[in-house]
């Protein structure tokens, strides 16, 4: 029988992951990170919403953001920087510190968006450390059809991963060859992640830079080393009501981001 699509990648990308990842987690962070050039607008969903933070006014996220830590809480913060932005003049900060209790995010309800099947997300992201060996999360939905724990997309063996926080379920799996169908997430400059949620067949598509990521993919066929574990727990369909942006730490791990031009709405928004 003829190799697989998946298969082939897994192999090409086996190849190539130990010098990417090394490369990226050994890349020197700009000393101090600065305002982009003028962009164009961040595209708005009609049925959605979207969110420059502009018209923040003060250091804590407020409006529809609202700051927040579950069980206990530490040194990370969250605040609005006016130093730092993709486009405009302001950001949310995230000081991320190692350990869980010293989590920090700035969220807000998806209560607007309709509760058809498609939900997508679009965030820019920069930071200043490469992601770590162990487990970190830097974006969050509580999940209501999975007991109100969170859907988290972080990062783990030093690339970008999913997590579901019920059952501790990765995407893609922790094996070196799972690992190598994922990217790391790259320091010092401005990346664009999407994500699509099928909310009725359970189904999730990544895209980083406008690129989808082979590894973080739920496509409702099991495959190894991507979502067959995924898939192992039957009937996930995931009912999301919150996205909270920041920095959780589930051991070693300090890092400093900050996060601009979101947008959320039902069909996919891109990177524009």
């Amino acid at each position: 029988m003829a190799p697989s699509p998946r298969t082939l990648a897994a192999t090409a990308a086996s190849l190539a992951v130990t010098a990417a990842l090394t490369t990226a987690a050994t890349a020197a962070p700009a000393s101090t990170p600065s305002s982009a050039p003028a962009r164009a607008a961040a595209t708005c969903p009609a049925n959605g919403f979207c969110e420059d933070f502009e018209s923040q006014t003060g250091s804590v996220p407020s409006g529809r953001w609202t700051t927040s830590v579950a069980n206990c809480s530490g040194t990370g913060t969250a605040t609005v920087d006016a130093t730092v932005a993709h486009g405009g003049t302001k950001s949310v900060r995230v000081t991320g510190k190692a350990g869980y209790c010293n989590h920090a995010f700035a969220g807000t309800s998806l209560s607007g968006v309709p509760t058809g099947s498609e939900l997508y997300a679009r965030f820019w992201v920069r930071h200043t450390t490469a992601l770590p060996a162990q487990h970190i999360t830097f974006a969050a939905l509580r999940d209501t059809n999975d007991g109100g724990k969170d859907l988290r997309m972080g990062g783990q063996n030093k690339a970008l991963q999913w997590n579901r926080e019920s059952d501790d379920a990765t995407l893609p799996a922790q094996s070196p060859a799972g690992v190598a169908l994922s990217t790391p997430l790259p320091v010092s400059t401005w990346t664009c992640l999407e994500f699509r949620l099928d909310r009725s067949a359970g189904r999730l598509d990544t895209w980083v830079n406008g690129s989808p990521v082979t590894g973080l993919v739920v496509d409702g066929t099991p495959t190894q080393d991507v979502d067959q574990q995924w898939l192992a727990r039957g009937g996930w369909r995931p009912s999301p009501t919150d996205l909270r942006l920041g920095w959780e730490s589930y051991g070693e791990g300090d890092d400093t981001l900050w996060y601009d031009d979101v947008a959320v709405g039902t069909s996919r928004i891109g990177c524009g």
